[in-house]
């Protein structure tokens, strides 16, 4: 492995930190402190879904653990700390990507808390990626197994975060601004870990408490786009299509009454995070630049631009690259990996024999699709390596089997659970 392998991983940890929901929610917490005080609430109410909600729970009842009534977090499994669970506030945990019933069960419990509340109620909301899966609750007429089918489907096909969480905004009970229907008159103040390009508040966890500037149509096009209309379960596809002819209801937009009592503040992003990886970057002595923090596309794809950016760069002393974001993969194999493993091993191919160029491609929330990996770790000679054991590193691209080759030559990056979710980085070290 390279000598730039360890140096790679100072530099993730360093983002990571930066990331923590723990101190990202911090000072918004006396805010919501002082909120509470002038606007003569007699409840406080915490509700949360996604993989930082647990630590963001955790410094919520600690600092306002003597205002708080009750709450409710849901979390992926595995990303809790059973030694700091808060007292006041509970937390399930459920799966993701694709729901399951512990997820529906949950998210009842929050839909019937928020019912309870009144203008006197204060509802601090606790929102985070992978909050889309976690809080579900399926549109009348559609069954949870349809919802996991539609899910599969969009999540194989390539499509981006925002197409994805269009469709599944207007099969939803909750998501798309109508979680604040719900608890409306309450006052919500949602604090936000972002895990999306541009930071968008209606596609982070699908937008549950911010006006959604999509429409049934727009859903409908998503499908149209990548063919999977005539795959669609009938019922799901026949509620899309109710609600492009006006039978049902949009979802809530922008100017409705529900949301003149709605704070939305995002804390902790992947920008902060590239920030903070540049400075230690620098403080390793690396020249730094972060290329960007809306890397997007097919993972292949953007290994082949990294590739290009870590071949062509003049600079005059040990450089490092950064870039931040979310990737997709269209999945034509039955292997196992994600887009970060994906991404790694198209770079190696594209940079093999270069002397001392190194990436680490890694999710920040520990966890790279279906994976227990957050991602790998390669360098110039990675496929030289794995031919000295006879793996086909081409042939493991094709059939999307990334993490399985990876297992094999030692290069996958396990960190566990983060804590926190700010989308993916890649970290590029070479002479």
């Amino acid at each position: 492995m390279s000598k730039y392998a360890d140096l790679s991983r100072e530099i993730f940890y360093a983002a990571l930190a930066a990331a923590d929901p723990f101190k990202a929610v911090r000072p918004e917490l006396e805010q919501v402190r002082t909120f509470f005080r002038i606007g003569d609430f007699t409840r406080l109410l915490v509700i949360g879904f996604g993989k930082a909600s647990s630590r963001m729970a955790e410094a919520s009842e600690q600092f306002l653990g003597d205002l708080i009534d009750t709450g409710i977090i849901i979390t992926k499994y595995g990303h809790t700390d059973a030694s700091s669970r808060p007292a006041k506030i509970n937390i399930y945990e459920a799966a993701h990507p694709v729901p399951d019933d512990k997820g529906v069960a949950a998210t009842r419990r929050i839909i019937d808390l928020a019912k309870r509340a009144d203008e006197k109620t204060l509802i601090l909301c606790l929102i985070s990626g992978g909050g889309s899966a976690l809080l579900v609750a399926p549109y009348e007429g559609i069954s949870l197994r349809e919802k996991q089918e539609v899910t599969n489907l969009l999540l194989k096909s390539g499509v981006t975060i925002n197409e994805l969480n269009t469709v599944r905004k207007h099969l939803s009970m909750v998501k798309g601004g109508r979680l604040a229907a719900i608890a409306y008159p309450a006052s919500i103040i949602s604090l936000i870990v972002s895990d999306v390009v541009g930071d968008s508040l209606d596609v982070i966890a699908s937008g549950p408490t911010a006006p959604d500037s999509s429409t049934y149509s727009d859903a409908l096009a998503v499908l149209g786009k990548c063919q999977l209309t005539d795959q669609m379960p009938a019922k799901a596809l026949s509620i899309l299509e109710r609600g492009a002819r006006g039978e049902i209801p949009e979802t809530p937009k922008e100017g409705d009454d529900i949301f003149t009592a709605v704070q939305n503040i995002i804390v902790a992003s992947n920008s902060g995070a590239l920030l903070a990886a540049k400075g230690k970057a620098e403080d390793l002595g690396f020249q730094t630049s972060i290329i960007s923090s809306t890397l997007q596309g097919e993972a292949r794809d953007a290994a082949r631009a990294l590739a290009h950016r870590a071949r062509t760069a003049k600079l005059d002393r040990p450089f490092c690259l950064l870039s931040g974001g979310e990737t997709t993969v269209t999945v034509r194999g039955g292997g196992l990996g994600g887009r970060n493993t994906e991404l790694a091993l198209a770079f190696a191919l594209e940079i093999e024999g270069e002397a001392e160029v190194t990436l680490l491609s890694a999710g920040t929330d520990g966890t790279d699709g279906p994976t227990d990996a957050a991602g790998a770790i390669v360098d110039g000679h990675t496929i030289r390596r794995a031919r000295t054991i006879n793996l086909d590193a081409k042939a493991y691209l094709d059939t999307n089997d990334s993490y399985t080759f990876f297992q094999k030559t030692n290069e996958l990056l396990i960190t566990g659970p983060t804590g926190t979710n700010v989308m993916d980085i890649q970290i590029i070290l070479a002479e």
